[in-house]
């Protein structure tokens, strides 16, 4: 813990940009693992991926 308060300078306990920008690095991140997911399901045709075999 010790480690983090020495590395972060000039952050408070309530510092909304760091706050924002922790939360936009979250959002960011969602959005990347859903996005490309989502891409390549969209490029398989539905009566093939319910098709048995």
């Amino acid at each position: 813990m010790q480690f983090l308060k020495s590395s972060l300078f000039d952050v408070t306990l309530l510092d909304p940009f760091t706050y924002f920008a922790g939360l936009g690095l979250i959002l960011l991140v969602a959005l990347a693992a859903s996005y490309f997911p989502a891409r390549r399901a969209v490029r398989i045709d539905p009566i093939k991926a319910i098709q048995v075999e």
